[in-house]
Order: structure tokens, then sequence, then C-alpha cells
């Protein structure tokens, strides 16, 4: 796979923020919009985002090739580091700045309640680790697009198993109720049967085609519905709470802080995790920016068909949207800084 980087990826900033007035806009202007939207529902979950959400997700999956994982023991290391920095560092990491900022920082600020909402999408989002996002990452720091691949591969793996218990133990520690219905059904909804259904796709598609024709022909049109799915993502999201930020901008700036922290020393950790392992840079890259990154999407369907799509805990990862992408950004400028690369 050659790293080729598009307009797109190349000005992903512009266009979160082009998607960020916008959605506040149509809120603003047309509010029945994102109300009828929001009425589409089925258990629960929002329909539109669903949709997209699949959009999104699914011509990622399919370029992952499972078999790949078969590989593993030939260079472990790059694995290890991404799993201890996914698993274990971020969740906990999220959890004690997002508890010392929204429980004790802010206490003289938020009320009880408010707290306890802006902690909980905390914790969904912070147990969440990037994967629709994450070749995006690779491509722009020149990684190695077939380790990218198997990182990628057993991190949608691991979220079928560790995702419902992390979010579990983290929020009922802190005595908040855990929808474990709504959380295992979204897990199964939006990781577990669009793997499925890509695995099934690439195998009949390479059995009947040939792998040059899945890359060259298949995953090259779903990869423009991708970039569609993810702007009109974003356009939704904001368009669902734009009356939230414009009616409360402080919640905007309390939010980010430690969203912005935790992303910083995540980023620290797992650095110092990849120098441990002594990885190259090419399996390196990627995964610090694997690690530092959420898997917002997600994130922000399991707080809309959890919570509801007018509460505060959907805010708080709409508001990681918001952070994480000009953060991340910046992350991989100051990764190729570091590595003396330039990607333009």
């Amino acid at each position: 796979m050659e790293n080729k980087i598009s307009f797109f990826e190349k000005n992903l900033s512009v266009w979160v923020l082009i998607c960020m007035v916008l959605g506040v806009f149509i809120s603003l202007v047309l509010p029945q919009i994102p109300s009828s939207l929001n009425a589409l529902q089925i258990a629960g979950i929002n329909l539109p985002t669903s949709i997209l959400l699949w959009f999104m997700i699914f011509p990622m999956l399919l370029k992952i090739d499972f078999q790949s994982i078969k590989n593993i023991r030939n260079n472990p290391n790059g694995l290890y580091s991404t799993w201890i920095s996914n698993w274990f560092f971020q969740p906990i990491t999220m959890f004690l700045i997002a508890g010392m900022f929204f429980y004790y920082i802010y206490a003289g600020i938020l009320p009880a309640d408010v707290s306890a909402e802006f902690f909980t999408g905390a914790i969904i989002l912070g147990t969440a680790p990037c994967t629709a996002m994450v070749f995006v990452w690779s491509k722009l720091t020149n990684g190695n697009p077939a380790y990218t691949v198997v990182q990628t591969a057993t991190n949608d793996l691991i979220i079928l198993i560790l995702f419902v218990p992390w979010v579990s133990l983290l929020l009922g520690v802190s005595d908040i109720e855990v929808p474990y219905s709504t959380l295992i059904a979204s897990t199964v909804i939006f990781v577990l049967i669009p793997l499925v259904l890509s695995v099934l796709v690439r195998h009949f598609v390479i059995k009947s085609k040939g792998e040059e024709y899945l890359y060259g022909t298949v995953i090259a049109k779903f990869d423009k519905f991708t970039m569609i799915g993810l702007l009109l993502t974003l356009v939704l999201i904001f368009s669902y709470q734009g009356m939230a930020i414009l009616s409360n901008p402080i919640y905007i700036a309390l939010i980010s802080i430690p969203l912005i922290i935790q992303a910083f020393l995540m980023y620290f950790i797992s650095t110092k995790l990849t120098q441990l392992f002594k990885l190259p840079k090419d399996i390196s890259a990627p995964a610090i920016l694997i690690s530092t990154s959420n898997f917002f999407e997600l994130a922000v369907v399991v707080a809309i068909a959890t919570y509801g799509i007018d509460s505060l805990v959907v805010l708080v990862c709409t508001v990681g949207v918001l952070v994480e992408v000009p953060l991340m950004l910046f992350l991989v400028k100051l990764i190729n800084k570091k590595n003396g690369e330039n990607n333009e």
C-alpha cells in the first residue's frame, strides 16, 4: 500500500472546522433538521448517525487483512507497545485526569450532576482507542502500512472484548449506573458486524477477482464513501450539539483542558514505550498516534444511544472530535520533525 496523502487528509483540520460551523449553523437556523433526524431511532440507537458511521468504518475495515495477524510472532514489539498504551494506560489516565478535573478542580464551577455527565463522556471516549482514523495518521507519518494493518486488526478484536468491561468498571467504581445492554449492542452493531462483513467481502472478492481488484477497484471506490461519511458525521454531530455549544461556551473550554492534557500524557507514555521496545520510526510513529487518539465515532454513537442526543455526555464526546483532529495533526508534525521527515 502506498502512502499517498490526499488533499482531504492534508487539510483535515480545515474540513473539521467547516463541518463544525455548518453543523452549528444548521442547529441554529434549521433546528427542525437535527430534531427530525434525532427522532429516527431503533432501540435507542440513532439511525442517521449509525448509517454514516458504517459508511466511514466499513471501507477502513476492508483494508485490513486479518490473516496478517499470523505474522505477529515475527515482530511483536510494536503490538505490545500499542496494546499496553491502548488498553492499560489510556483508560486509567483518562479516569484519573477526568476525575481530578471534573470532581475536584472544577468542583466550585460545575454542579455535581454536570460533573458526573462530563466524567461519563470522558470515560467512554478514553476507553475507545483509535480505529477509523488509524490509516490517516499512519500515512501522514510515513508509517509502515502493512504493520499498521496488523495494529488496527488486533485493536478491533480487542475492542470487542475489553471496551464494555473497561467502561463498566471505571463508571461502576464512580457509582455511575452502567447500561450494559446498550454498550454491548453498540459494540456489536458498530464493530462486530462491520468487521465480520468486511472479512466476508474481502474473502469473496479476492476469491473471484483477485487481491489487485480488491485494492485497485473496490477499496478505491469505497474510500470516497469514507470521506463523505466522515464529513457528514461531523456535520450531524455538531448540528445535534449546536445549541449546547452556543449556550455553554465555557463548557467547551472546561472539557477541552483535561482531554488535551490526557492526550499529551499518552503521547509521552506511548513514546517512552516505543523507545523501551526499540521500535523503528515507521512502526513507532503510528503506534504513538494510535495510542494518543480515540475512536470518537464509536464514542459519540454509544453516548447518543445510551444517554440521548441532548446529553452532556454526548457533548464531551463531541468536544473530543473538536479537540482531537487539530491536536493529532500537531502531533503528526511534531513526530515528523523529530524524525526529520516531510510529507508535503
